[in-house]
């Protein structure tokens, strides 16, 4: 039996970096993908993000493509999910 107290926020990942994920996703959606960093930059301004998502996409490195918030996450060095098999 799973402990009902237990931490809903996965191993390797803290509130904050759900928050930060979160954030992201919102203001780059769906349909942007696959995009590198000027793509989802630009994206990110259309939509108006906070100082802080844009400060985050602008720390991604240049050349490469991103194919979801996830990948994003992983190269900024949020906590993510661990990958289900």
């Amino acid at each position: 039996m799973s402990d009902p107290h237990q931490e809903g926020t996965p191993a390797g990942t803290s509130p904050a970096d759900v928050d930060r994920r979160a954030a992201l996703a919102e203001v780059l959606g769906k349909e942007v993908w696959p995009a590198d960093r000027d793509a989802l930059l630009a994206r990110a301004q259309e939509s108006n993000a906070e100082d802080r998502v844009l400060a985050d996409l602008r720390r991604l490195p240049e050349g490469q493509t991103f194919d979801n918030v996830q990948d994003v996450a992983r190269a900024l060095g949020i906590g993510t999910e661990q990958q289900r098999f």
